[in-house]
């Protein structure tokens, strides 16, 4: 009877798995502070996706971790062909073709070396403009290693544009722009810095949201949209729950929500000591982010969800 007239559903298809692909690497790595989540090789990489397909969950998102000795000050492995996020692009779009959508983290933090996510100036600032010209390369190169989708998620100011007309001008005016709308200076994203191994030092509050703001965001959300984004992002999911919905109210393109790697390593690491329910914890967040008005949903629990919980 709950299951007849429930009001907000889960579909696999709402569904997107992050993922981590190292260079050079020949066996899976897990990431310590997220348990089950790994940092693939490319051949493993391959398999994740066509399982993925067989599921039938709605995308990957791939993020690339460099060697450390290759990245720069503008994250030049970012743009180069035998970078490893492009060729991982590469390698599953051969495999999966049109039947995942394929997404790609558009930002230059794994491969900086000082880990912040554009150019920096003379005063070791985040060059707004400068980093807007490596945004669009970088869309470019995605595009052409076979992404359907590209995740500007770096926060600068006319991100979007430039990667609109950058992938236009190079005839790619069907790889779609995921806009990460409102990226939050959050205290969540910990475990992620483990995952790409960020260089970074400090923080990134000069170009991400103050997390105590909403109609921030909101104006954020509306440039998006003037700029031709053809999703939004809320990042994280469940600390902003408020701000999906808002995104929701005033968005004519789907919302998607990114249940970040601290959201996941909490559920962890208190369902390891007994103190919640693994899965009914992890399916009461996601239902949560999806009745908040979420149509997309990023989570790491994606393949998982697929296979045994949906």
């Amino acid at each position: 009877m709950r299951a007849l007239v429930a009001e907000t559903r889960l579909h696999p298809r709402d569904l997107v798995l992050p993922v981590f692909v190292k260079e050079g690497a020949t066996e899976v790595t897990p990431i310590t502070s997220m348990p089950g989540v790994v940092q693939h090789t490319l051949d493993s990489l391959v398999d994740v996706a066509r399982q993925c397909v067989a599921v039938g969950v709605g995308g990957l998102m791939v993020f690339g971790v460099p060697r450390d000795e290759g990245k720069d000050a503008v994250g030049s492995g970012a743009t180069e062909d035998d970078g490893i996020l492009n060729v991982a692009l590469r390698r599953v779009r051969e495999a999966c073709g049109d039947d995942l959508v394929l997404m790609a983290d558009l930002c230059l933090d794994e491969f900086t070396d000082h880990g912040h996510c554009g150019v920096l100036d003379e005063r070791g600032r985040v060059d707004n403009d400068a980093t807007l010209v490596r945004y669009a390369d970088m869309a470019v190169a995605q595009a052409r290693a076979g992404a359907h989708v590209v995740g500007p998620s770096g926060m600068m100011d006319g991100q979007v544009a430039v990667v609109r007309e950058a992938l236009d001008d190079a005839g790619f005016e069907d790889v779609v722009v995921l806009a990460y709308t409102a990226k939050y200076a959050s205290g969540f994203f910990g475990p992620f810095r483990e995952a790409v191994q960020s260089s970074l030092e400090g923080d990134r509050a000069t170009y991400q949201q103050d997390p105590a703001n909403l109609t921030e965001s909101l104006r954020e959300l509306r440039l998006d949209l003037e700029e031709g984004a053809d999703l939004v992002m809320v990042k994280p999911a469940l600390p902003y729950l408020d701000v999906v919905a808002a995104a929701r109210e005033v968005a004519d393109v789907p919302v998607a929500a990114y249940q970040v790697s601290g959201e996941y390593a909490m559920i962890e690491a208190a369902a390891a000591n007994g103190w919640v329910d693994r899965r009914r914890c992890a399916l009461e967040s996601l239902t949560s982010i999806k009745r908040a008005g979420a149509s997309v949903i990023l989570t790491y629990y994606a393949l998982e969800a697929a296979t045994t919980w949906l």
